[in-house]
């Protein structure tokens, strides 16, 4: 099988960049397949194919740019040349751009690809069903929420025309079930990135390392973190170190320029820019404990199954989609109110005052991490793209739900 995955990739700084690398290093691994052609954005640097296993051949096709208005007609140039047995999608409704009219053309893909008779599945990591259009940056008028809001839903039954639409929540699989009286969307796990023998759950010598890690400045706010670890040195002895990494959202461009100048005056804050794929295993097994300092939620989190995956405890906002995928996937942490600094430094201060519960946390999550790990994730969309080869074959239309019934993952 020659598949197409279509993602933006490192060193790219847009959305769903770590999903991509996991997937193209997983896939690559897999028997059935023979090439993979990777159609990714355009960036600076080359693109990180540095893996350590044997695999296919990965055939980089740089095409498309954040927020170009003709992304869908150079990516369905790129499928049409290089004739690929099957495409995937790695998708979110902002995935090729945070202007609506590029963002909604990149969406048009899917169907392009279906009309060509290509085996097509699109992975959708969040529904404009459960996005906080405010708080995420979109948009904050209610009027035009609405109208947004209609267009999504039209978006949505564009990507529903793939021939398997892949969600990662239980929840999203009901909503589109339901609402779009959909029969191919298929339940198919976020699963975890990366799954190292079992860590020693003991901390490094030195200060207790306070991690938030992602694109910050939307519905990712740092300041309620910081103030609440202020807080916590007030009334403690503890010896605590905030570590910062990542980048700004792309809807907030110099938000972490703005946090450093606000808490310049803060000992110990330390802003690491972008993390390279190679140094984000360090990055988290030196932490104590990793934040999640949200506002809201757009779908699964990477950052969640990466933290599972290097056995740390987490501290997170008791809010829709964290809280549904701690309950499906056996995930735990300490919760939080997402408006309280108070709440949130009194989370924080349970885990690291009290040793042993840090270390039920973090290998109960790393339980939760093993579970589900990328090379699982990968067979079942091969299994999928086998069926849907075998369904166009007879001219069936494909029935996810009876489908599931006779898959073995």
């Amino acid at each position: 099988m020659k598949l197409a995955i279509v993602t933006a990739y490192p060193p790219s700084k847009v959305t769903l960049t770590e999903y991509g690398y996991h997937l193209v290093k997983h896939f690559r691994l897999q028997k059935e397949v023979t090439e993979i052609i990777l159609i990714t954005d355009k960036t600076k640097g080359e693109k990180d194919l540095n893996f350590e296993e044997k695999g296919c051949k990965v055939t980089v096709k740089e095409c498309w740019n954040f927020n170009d208005y003709t992304n869908v007609f150079k990516v369905n140039k790129v499928i049409a040349s290089t004739k690929p047995d099957a495409v995937l999608f790695n998708l979110q409704f902002l995935k090729f751009g945070d202007k609506k009219i590029p963002a909604a053309l990149g969406l048009m893909l899917p169907l392009l690809c279906k009309m060509k008779g290509i085996p097509t599945i699109s992975l959708m990591h969040n529904i404009i069903e459960q996005v906080d259009l405010n708080n995420v940056g979109i948009i904050s008028n209610k009027f035009f929420q609405k109208i947004y809001s209609g267009i999504g839903n039209l978006l949505t039954k564009l990507v529903l025309t793939s021939d398997v639409v892949a969600v990662t929540m239980g929840k999203y699989q009901t909503i589109l079930e339901n609402k779009y009286q959909s029969r191919n969307v298929a339940l198919i796990p976020h699963g975890s990135f990366e799954t190292p023998e079992e860590p020693d759950f003991s901390l490094p010598a030195g200060p207790k390392k306070i991690l938030a890690f992602g694109k910050f400045g939307t519905y990712k706010k740092l300041e309620i973190m910081i103030d609440a670890i202020e807080l916590i040195r007030r009334r403690t002895n503890q010896n605590l170190e905030i570590v910062i990494a990542g980048t700004d959202s792309p809807n907030t461009p110099g938000y972490l320029e703005s946090v450093k100048k606000k808490y310049a005056h803060v000992d110990q804050l330390c802003f690491t820019g972008y993390v390279e794929e190679g140094n984000v295993p360090t990055i988290f097994e030196e932490s104590a404990v990793v934040v999640f300092p949200y506002t809201s939620t757009t779908g699964s989190s990477g950052v969640l199954h990466q933290a599972g995956s290097y056995g740390k405890a987490v501290v997170l906002p008791e809010l829709g989609d964290l809280s549904t995928l701690i309950k499906e996937e056996g995930y735990k942490g300490e919760f939080f109110n997402s408006n309280s600094v108070s709440s949130l430094a009194d989370a924080i201060e349970n885990i690291l005052v009290h040793d042993s519960y840090r270390e039920y946390l973090a290998k109960a999550n790393y339980r939760a991490a093993s579970a589900i790990p990328m090379s699982k994730v990968a067979k079942m969309y091969i299994e999928y793209f086998k069926v849907i080869q075998v369904a166009k074959s007879k001219g069936f239309t494909l029935d996810v739900p009876l489908v599931e019934k006779n898959i073995v993952f």
